[in-house]
Parts: structure tokens; C-alpha cells; sequence
């Protein structure tokens, strides 16, 4: 099909998305990162000091912080702390259930207080299919997360502490319309647990990582990429996310998005290649790299860190 948006290129960088490592105490079956436990990938202080210069001489104004979880990162509440203080806007995307955990507890009151956004993944309203999906006794654990971030002020009514949750399909389809799908959590999560939530952000799941790892073990791989090209949608591929936001790896390397990171497909050879060496103006313009996967990104309604990117 032509379109005309080849090839693809940044328009603006209004995101620095900082993957602060793959180190997770979950091992979701569909985490593109394929982070766990065991893994020990993790950004110095020497990278995250990086990424704030880059925030202070650009202008960039929000930070994006992910992982892993990003909680495991030994430098995240400096991290967040230094860019409160520009003035900037953060996000950080966690799975809830490690801000149960002792050492993390602290956490959700240290984002109330830097008005941090918080982002997280929440595969279903109900236990069994979450838990099917990253593990036992992951919803309960969710839920109780959840109401902590609620008396907290998060995700409620005239709230500044935004709360938005994040769904991904089950399998090797398409997620609903997203507006549907908020309504439903939105009903079922109030009526059954007492929990309100800003927004429900609906994600597509890309072929990388575990989720790659399952549509080739399955034998799901060939139907799932004729479903995803089958529904590409021209609107939404004006609109993908790589073309306002620069991705920051563990290490410091430069990428388009988080999946062309997974991926280890940097940017351009002509633009920065490295936090280090980060430059606004080599960046924007740049040409952004493309592979079958971004498909994922393309279909339907299209998917993003925010989620749907068309009506």
C-alpha cells in the first residue's frame, strides 16, 4: 500500500524514554524486554546523569522512565528527584506488584510527593486471566497496590496524581477499541475492589521478545504478522510514537523505541547514537529505522506508550 510515509522520520522529541534496566521481579510470558530476576542489565549513575543533561539542554519536557521494573534501579528516586527539580514532567511504568514488597513500600508515597505519573500494567480485571499471564498471585497483590495508590489521591476525580492503567491482549490478536475496554475496567474494577483509575491505555503486543518467543512456539508467528499487516491503518502510522520520543537503553545507546532497543536497532548512523554524545538537532529529523515488527504499531487503531493513537 503507498502512503507516502516512507521514509519515516522524527518530527519533535517531546519524550526521553529511559529504559533503566531489564532487572524485574516478575517474568511475564508476553514482556518484550525479557526481563526477570535473573537478569542483571542495569543503568549506572554515570548513564541516568547523562540523561538528565540531556533533559536540561534540550528542553525535552517529560521523562519516561520503564524497565524491568523500574523500582529495582538503585538510582530511580534520584533520578526522579533531579527532574522534578527542571521542572519536568515524569512517568515511570511499573508492574505494582514490587512496590509491595518491603524494600520498595516507600515508593508510592515518594511519587505522590514528586507528582509522579504513574503507569501501570494491568492485563485484566480479573485474576485468573492476569495471573495466567505473569504469574500467581500477581492480581491479588495488583489489587492491593492499586487501593494504596487510591488513598493516596491517585486516579481519583479532579486528582492531580494521574493513575492509568495499561492492557494488553491475552494472545496473538488485536486489542478491543480501547475506549470499550476502559469502561469495562473502569465498572468491574470499582464494583468489585473500590479501585478508580485515570485512564486505560489498550497496547498491541509486538512481535519481540517473550511474546515473539510464544507466536514461534505455537506456530501462531506467520497469522499473526498477515493480521497485523492486514489491518494496518495509514492514520495511525502518521502517528506513531517514534516519531516525537528518543529511547534511552540501560546503556546508554540511543534507539527510535523501546522494541527497536529489544531489537539492538539503533538510530540512524547519522544521528547521536549515544546519550553521551546526545544532539537535538541531529535527532530531530532523523530517519527513523523500520522493521516488520512495527506493525504492531500500525494496526488498527494503532499502539503506543499511550496507548490507541486514532479514534
Amino acid at each position: 500500500m503507498e502512503t507516502g510515509l516512507l521514509p519515516l522520520v522524527s518530527r519533535s522529541i517531546s519524550v526521553l524514554q529511559v529504559n533503566v534496566g531489564k532487572v524485574c521481579n516478575l517474568s511475564c510470558k508476553h514482556c518484550h524486554v525479557e526481563a526477570g530476576p535473573a537478569r542483571t542489565e542495569s543503568m549506572s549513575r554515570e548513564t541516568a546523569a547523562s540523561c538528565l543533561n540531556a533533559l536540561d539542554n534540550s528542553g525535552i519536557p517529560t521523562l519516561d522512565i520503564t524497565g524491568g521494573a523500574p523500582e529495582l534501579n538503585p538510582h530511580l528516586t534520584w533520578l526522579i528527584e533531579e527532574t522534578a527539580r527542571m521542572g519536568r514532567k515524569v512517568m515511570v511504568r511499573t508492574n505494582l506488584t514490587v512496590l509491595d514488597q518491603k524494600d520498595y513500600a516507600h515508593l508510592p508515597e515518594f511519587y505522590a510527593g514528586h507528582n509522579v505519573e504513574v503507569n501501570a500494567s494491568l492485563p485484566y480485571y480479573m485474576g485468573r486471566n492476569t495471573d495466567r499471564q505473569r504469574g500467581e498471585g500477581v492480581f491479588d497483590t495488583s489489587i492491593r497496590v492499586l487501593r494504596r495508590l487510591n488513598k493516596l489521591g491517585y486516579g481519583l476525580e479532579q486528582s492531580r496524581l494521574a493513575l492509568n492503567l495499561v492492557y494488553n491482549p491475552g494472545g496473538a490478536f488485536l486489542p478491543p477499541a480501547q475506549h470499550a475496554v476502559e469502561a469495562d475496567f473502569e465498572r468491574e474494577l470499582m464494583c468489585r475492589y473500590g479501585i478508580a483509575f485515570t485512564r486505560l491505555f489498550t497496547l498491541t503486543n509486538v512481535p519481540v521478545g517473550r511474546f515473539l518467543n510464544f507466536l514461534t512456539e505455537s506456530g501462531n508467528m506467520e497469522e499473526y504478522m498477515a493480521r497485523l499487516s492486514g489491518a494496518f491503518n495509514p492514520a495511525a502510522a502518521g502517528q506513531v510514537m517514534c516519531t516525537s520520543q528518543i529511547s534511552v537503553g540501560w546503556d546508554g545507546r540511543l534507539y527510535d523505541c523501546d522494541f527497536n532497543q529489544m531489537l539492538d536497532l539503533p538510530c540512524a548512523p547519522e544521528s547521536s547514537r549515544h546519550i553521551d554524545d546526545f544532539n537535538m538537532e541531529a535527532l530531530i529529523g532523523r530517519r527513523i529505522i523500520t522493521e516488520n515488527h512495527c506493525y504492531a504499531c500500525t494496526a488498527g487503531a494503532g499502539s503506543s506508550c499511550g496507548g490507541a493513537v486514532v479514534s
